[in-house]
């Protein structure tokens, strides 16, 4: 494990004041160095500086775990783990269902779980319109992947009754809200700070309404 990579995670856990155990953050870089074997062939992600890994992935990812509720949960358009990976090292009493329809990506993803040992993930490769659980969600998460109302279209059929949907944004995505007020609840509205991330980040948690079933697809 890379000395000042362990110091600059622990430091940035610390910020977040999120809890990670040794092993724990050991597996949290063991899953970035997967990352960065499989990016040169799977070209999984853009960024390819580990230091800027552990701030744009892990720190980022982990930003939102003070506010993850619920026992199951799934990562929609998970593309390599994100914020999937990290949340199920950190929690590994929850449940994590990773959904992306990229094989190259879900190959990865079945290659973490199996080196890191990730008994509570399950890797799904679909398209999330057709995609049919066996059982619904208490969390639908999202980092980056559609506008609000989209993903609202989208991911509806996944959730549990009184679950929610957390969409990991960047600016506050006040043009959206716009969108989607007639058929959800917004809870809340949080902003989010990066350590090392000089960029705006909110976390956006909606409620689905009884009039849901209205929205047009």
């Amino acid at each position: 494990m890379d000395a000042a990579l362990a110091r600059q995670l622990t430091t940035g856990l610390d910020s977040l004041s999120v809890t990670a155990t040794t092993a724990q953050q050991k597996m949290l870089l063991d899953y970035l160095a997967l990352l960065k074997k499989w990016n040169a062939a799977y070209n999984l992600t853009a960024i390819r500086d580990p230091a800027a890994m552990v701030t744009r992935h892990l720190l980022d990812s982990l930003a939102v775990a003070p506010w993850l509720t619920g026992e199951r949960c799934i990562d929609v358009g998970t593309g390599a783990g994100l914020p999937g990976i990290p949340l199920a090292i950190l929690f590994p009493q929850r449940e994590f269902d990773l959904l992306d329809s990229n094989g190259k990506k879900t190959r990865f993803l079945f290659q973490a779980k199996t080196a890191l040992g990730l008994d509570n993930v399950t890797v799904h490769h679909a398209r999330v319109e057709s995609f049919s659980p066996d059982c619904c969600y208490d969390v639908v998460l999202s980092r980056a992947f559609a506008s609000l109302s989209d993903m609202l279209a989208g991911t509806r059929h996944l959730l549990c009754p009184g679950g929610v949907l957390l969409a990991m944004k960047g600016a506050r995505p006040d043009d959206e809200l716009v969108s989607i007020e007639r058929h959800c609840a917004v809870r809340h509205i949080r902003p989010l700070s990066v350590p090392g991330l000089d960029e705006q980040r909110h976390l956006v948690e909606l409620a689905l309404l009884p009039s849901i079933d209205n929205l047009q697809r």
